[in-house]
């Protein structure tokens, strides 16, 4: 899933709730010149109105790639005021600054993992986006010349998230080692996205 040239390989796995159409999960990612954003929201509850939730979300992420972390969740926190409300995780690379940033509000999971480090996973901030002013935090940390980076819904458990293969820089090994161990009934929607960054 990588472009020739590119700094950044992301491999996804998505499934809906068990006897529901619409996942509730959406994401986007993009890369620039100078940067790469991820972003995966989770629409409360499940379904269509979950859903429709978690697109408002991606679409203005996708109409505000350069702007800061703090403002991005602003703009969608306002946006979701009388929706059914949302979870988000955002992910910043900055290829000329060599820094990484991200924030999590709700059980959206973030892991980072150095080449040849210990991986981290990272406390999200608490609630979800639906309007009410809410307090959260930025992290901010230097970007490893190899990389790796998680981001899941609630849907991936923490037992899964004990396996080893989670160290795998290949993201489609990552991807494809999750999808056959999890099977195929899912008891709430799945978003699993692995991210390389070779700088």
């Amino acid at each position: 899933m990588s472009i020739e040239g590119s700094k950044v390989e992301v491999s996804v796995y998505q499934k809906a709730k068990k006897g529901n159409y619409y996942c509730g999960d959406s994401y986007f990612y993009t890369e620039t010149e100078n940067e790469f954003v991820c972003a995966l929201a989770d629409g409360l509850g499940s379904g269509e109105f979950a859903r429709e939730s978690s697109q408002i979300v991606v679409e203005i992420i996708k109409n505000n790639i350069h702007a800061p972390i703090e403002q991005i969740i602003k703009e969608c926190n306002q946006k979701l005021s009388g929706k059914r409300g949302a979870v988000l995780g955002i992910l910043k690379l900055d290829f000329g600054r060599k820094r990484y940033s991200f924030s999590s509000i709700g059980n959206i999971g973030v892991i980072t993992i150095p080449e040849g480090g210990k991986k981290k996973r990272n406390i999200p901030n608490a609630g979800y986006l639906a309007g009410q002013h809410r307090k959260f935090k930025v992290e901010n940390d230097n970007l490893d010349r190899v990389m790796n980076f998680i981001m899941f819904s609630d849907g991936v458990s923490d037992t899964e998230l004990a396996q080893r293969y989670f160290l795998n820089g290949k993201v489609n090994e990552i991807i494809a080692t999750y999808e056959y161990r999890k099977g195929q009934s899912k008891v709430d929607d799945t978003t699993l996205i692995a991210i390389r960054y070779s700088g």
